[in-house]
């Protein structure tokens, strides 16, 4: 089972940029506003230039944020669709290092969220 709370960083850093990726059980609206007002309580996270966010609930509600990454909460959304994840959301943070990655941003958002499902399979979380 997802626990509440579940922090990877470091996962990515490609050309000055680093990537997070967070992800927690959620089973409301309301939780997922909770959960995401956790991660921003760090300054560090509130200040990130982007959290791309997706969560499925078990009741069929999909949500996404891209914050400013148009299609990576897509991304997010179809890959927990594919595991089969429900009541859960998954934030991949991005901090910019100064330089565009273009396309490779997405192919980063992949590798955050995939690290995570990995380390959960894995026991590592």
């Amino acid at each position: 089972m997802l626990p509440d709370f579940i922090q990877f960083m470091g996962v990515v850093s490609d050309r000055g940029s680093k990537y997070a990726v967070t992800a927690g059980r959620v089973t409301s609206d309301a939780d997922i506003k909770a959960f995401l007002k956790r991660l921003k309580k760090t300054k560090k996270f509130a200040k990130a230039t982007h959290n791309t966010w997706a969560a499925r609930l078990s009741d069929g509600t999909e949500i996404k944020n891209d914050d400013g990454e148009g299609g990576a909460g897509m991304i997010i959304l179809q890959m927990l669709a594919r595991e089969g994840m429900e009541d859960t959301i998954v934030v991949v943070t991005r901090w910019y290092g100064g330089t565009h990655l273009g396309g490779d941003r997405f192919r980063h958002v992949k590798t955050s969220v995939q690290h995570l499902f990995d380390a959960l399979r894995s026991g590592n979380s």
